[in-house]
This record gives structure tokens, C-alpha cells and sequence, in this order.
């Protein structure tokens, strides 16, 4: 069992003035496997300070040296890969397989990437008589979620410290521990006080402190769409930029010329990744009127052919979810699609057989749903997959666009250019095709409701910059 009584602010590990203790849940038993502490608005406030006493030394730093100190951090996190996806599995839920490589390989990615980028930073740029300076933002409050708890710390953190901000980094209280794993790696490797702060705390206390503090000047934020909400408006108050990567209902377009073999298990895999705890889950499926029999025969097969368990075997496809409470919204939805009329496939409510205690929902397929229904349109975040039909292309179109929500989508055709034209169409931050893997150099994020701003890559990074021009005088 992990225990931490602590936050880290200004390089050293500090207990909170309150004694708030949480505990921290094994997803396929429900069992305590570690606890935090809950810290509050004082915490947050020094933590904010420090952060800020920190900044002008951290951003004139010069950023090859920035580059050097994050790649300290990527090693660290590499030695202890092994441990922090299994305990990302055993809070989350997530298959070991699927953790091994996202939720402990992907961390390691963004900061030798973010080390890369610093190294190669262009700090100016001459445009006619004008010299461009990009300068960090400032203070950046980075406020993370619990499905993928390491990959989107890394997302927010590695590029704003080789942008040269500094960082106060709230993680969700469901699964923390591996953030507290890096801060001990900060603090390991000796970054400099108060370049990185870990306050854990309840989003309406701490989130909303390090959102509404005059002395953060920016607020990356991921999360659901209503608490993304939230922090905008009170980072409104203070005109901070901000940064919000919220929800998602993605659309998989299936074409008619696609080859089922390959479509049906790699668009599963989509809808299902993380047991359906993820934003981009592809959970709505679109298939021509002509071809729904076959497809929903083929998704009940593959899915009476998963399996269910303990997510620290390699051979489960399916682990729990993350806790009572995300069962017990999951299962809510499976009932709504039921009540609505939706035609359930496979799955349902019931709790699977053979797994024992813990918080399991069969992978559940609902057909002949429509964007009338509740499961057509909200974001479930469980393994439940909607099956749609379309009369030709252009209807498939533009039911993959009705939705308020924009993150995700694919595409399924043997013709890659006319999959791209498809996917063209499509009003969602990425469209992979035919299955094809993550790439976490490319631009991540949303349109409409599912956000704004980009993570990842050069793109996350130069959102934590800021552009400064001086106009020279005629030589």
C-alpha cells in the first residue's frame, strides 16, 4: 500500500494544515491500495507562490539546460515503467497490456519530447524590421483527470517546464498515485524549488483556488465539459488563457467497401481501449442499412469472445472500471438505452460472471440507436458501443457530425483516399483511418464542446507561449 501524507511545494514535501486523508481504490476488488492527503486553499496559495518565485529563474534559464533536467525526469520515469502501470492498472482498471504501453510508456514519450523541443528552441525570429520573441506564459495551473492519470500530467507538465513556465499540478483524487510517483522523481533529480508543485485536493476546493488565483496566468484543464465550464469561468475573471480538453461521443464510419475482418475487432478496440474510459472512445457506430445484420452479428461474436477479469493479466481485454460510482453511471446509461428502445445486442447491467467483487460491466452493444437517444448523444466512459445506420455517404456524415461534441472519430475503407475525404468532413479534432495507432507528436484536442487548445507534440508545446515583437529601427 502507497502512502502519502504530504504535497509537494517549493522542493520539499509538506503536510497540509488540514488532516484530510483519501482513499485510493483497487478497481477489481475495491480494496484500499494507497491514500493521499486532501490539501486546501492554503496549500494551493503557497504552491501558486512558490511557482511564481520561481518563474523568473526557471524561464531565463537557458532552454538546453531545461532540456536536460526533463530528460533526467523521462529516465526516472522509464526505470519505474514496470510499477506505474501496474498501479495505473489497479486504479483505473486498465488491461496491464494497454497500460504497459499507454498509461507508463507514453509519460516517458512526451518528456524525451518535450526535452527535444526545448533543446531546439527557436526563442526569436526576424519578421521584416520586427525581431519575435516566444516567451512562456507565466504560471501554469494544470488540473488532470483520472482515466489516463500519468499521460495527461505529462501532456500539460513536460511542455510547459521546457516552454520555461512553472507548474502547480492538481491530479484527480481517484487515481493520484502515480502523480506523486513524479513528483518524487522531481524531487529525486533536484529540479529547482518550486518549478513543479503537486497539491492533491477536491476540484471544487483546490481546482477552483488554482483557477480563480491572480497569480496563475494560465489553466490547463481536462476533464468533463461541465467542470471544463467551470474553470473557464472563473479563469474569465481573471482573462487567463486557458486550455480545455473536455469530452467526447466519436463517431466510426464504417464504409461500405471496408473489410470487415480487420473494421469490427479495430473499431472494438477503439470503443473499448481503457474499458471505455476514454475521452476519444470511438462509441458510435455508423453502417449502411445494407450491411447492419452482418455487423451486428459479427460485434455480438467478437465481444462474447473478450475477456473479463483482473486487469493485471495479460490476456484480459476487458478490466473493471474505475469505482462505484463510474459502475454505477454506466449502468444507469445500459438501463436509459433499454427504457429509450434502443435494441441491446449484448451485454447489459448485470454484473459479468466469474470476475468476483470489484467494478465490472460486461462490453455491451446497443443497435439501431439514433441521436434522438441518451446514449447516442452523452459520453457514457464504459464499454458501451451505439450502432447506427446510414442510407449513403453523406448521411453517414452528417450523423457523425450531429453531436455536440468534436475529439475523435474513424474511418473504415480499402480506399484510403476516399477514407480521407470522409474523414475531411468530420468536425472532430483527429480521424484515425482504418485503425491506425496514436501518434503523440500530432496535435490532440477538440472542436465544440469537446475543447480547446492542442496537447502533444510541438503543438501542445508552444501553447505555453506567448509572442513578444520589437520593431527595430531602419539600419
Amino acid at each position: 500500500m502507497k502512502i502519502y501524507d504530504c504535497v509537494y511545494i517549493a522542493g520539499k514535501w509538506t503536510k497540509p494544515s488540514k488532516k484530510w486523508p483519501c482513499d485510493v481504490t483497487e478497481a477489481a476488488t475495491g480494496d484500499v491500495i494507497g491514500q493521499i492527503p486532501l490539501a486546501g486553499t492554503s496549500e494551493a496559495k503557497a504552491a501558486v507562490k512558490a511557482a511564481r518565485q520561481a518563474f523568473d529563474m526557471w524561464s531565463q534559464l537557458d532552454p538546453i539546460e531545461r532540456a536536460v533536467w526533463l530528460r533526467r525526469i523521462g529516465e526516472k520515469l522509464h526505470v519505474r515503467g514496470a510499477e506505474i502501470a501496474e498501479i495505473i492498472s489497479r486504479e483505473v482498471g486498465t488491461p496491464i497490456a494497454f497500460s504497459e504501453y499507454a498509461q507508463a510508456g507514453l509519460p516517458v514519450a512526451t518528456f524525451m519530447n518535450a526535452a527535444d523541443l526545448a533543446a531546439a528552441f527557436p526563442e526569436t525570429e526576424r519578421v521584416g524590421h520586427s525581431e519575435v520573441f516566444r516567451e512562456p506564459v507565466g504560471v501554469v495551473a494544470c488540473i488532470t483527470p483520472w482515466n489516463f492519470p500519468l499521460h495527461q500530467v505529462a501532456a500539460k507538465v513536460a511542455p510547459a517546464l521546457a516552454a520555461g513556465c512553472t507548474v502547480i499540478l492538481k491530479p484527480s483524487e481517484v487515481a493520484p498515485l502515480s502523480a506523486f510517483i513524479l513528483a518524487e522523481i522531481i524531487d529525486e533529480v533536484g529540479l529547482p524549488p518550486g518549478v513543479f508543485n503537486l497539491v492533491s485536493g477536491l476540484g471544487p476546493e483546490v481546482g477552483e483556488a488554482l483557477a480563480s488565483d491572480p497569480e496563475v496566468d494560465m489553466v490547463s484543464f481536462t476533464g468533463s465539459t461541465r467542470a471544463g465550464r467551470r474553470v473557464a469561468e472563473l479563469a474569465a475573471q481573471g482573462l487567463k488563457r486557458v486550455a480545455l480538453e473536455l469530452g467526447g461521443k466519436s463517431p466510426v464510419i464504417l464504409l461500405d467497401d471496408s473489410d470487415l475482418d480487420t473494421a469490427i475487432p479495430g473499431a472494438l478496440g477503439s470503443s473499448f481501449m481503457n474499458n471505455g474510459q476514454t475521452c476519444i472512445a470511438q462509441t458510435r457506430m455508423f453502417v449502411s442499412e445494407k450491411r447492419y445484420a452482418e455487423v451486428a452479428e459479427r460485434l455480438v461474436a467478437a465481444c462474447r469472445a473478450m475477456r473479463i477479469g483482473n486487469p493485471l493479466d495479460q490476456t484480459v481485454a476487458i478490466g473493471p472500471l474505475s469505482s462505484s460510482l463510474q459502475l454505477d453511471r454506466v449502468r444507469d446509461y445500459i438501463s436509459k438505452g433499454i427504457e429509450e428502445g434502443a435494441d441491446l445486442l449484448t451485454g447489459g447491467a448485470k454484473q459479468p460472471e466469474g470476475v468476483g467483487g470489484g467494478y465490472f460491466v460486461s462490453p455491451t452493444v446497443f443497435g439501431k440507436v439514433t441521436n434522438q437517444m441518451t446514449i447516442g448523444r452523452e459520453e457514457i466512459f464504459g464499454p458501451v458501443l451505439s450502432v447506427m445506420t446510414y442510407t449513403n455517404e453523406n448521411d453517414a456524415v452528417n450523423l457523425a457530425n450531429d453531436t455536440n461534441y468534436g475529439l475523435g472519430g474513424g474511418v473504415w475503407s480499402s480506399d484510403i483516399n476516399h477514407a480521407k475525404s470522409i474523414a475531411r468532413r468530420i468536425r472532430t479534432g483527429q480521424v484515425d483511418i482504418n485503425g491506425a495507432p496514436f501518434n503523440h507528436l500530432a496535435p490532440f484536442g477538440g472542436y465544440k464542446h469537446s475543447g480547446n487548445g492542442r496537447e502533444l507534440g510541438s503543438f501542445g508545446f508552444h501553447e505555453y507561449l506567448e509572442y513578444k515583437s520589437i520593431q527595430l529601427p531602419p539600419s
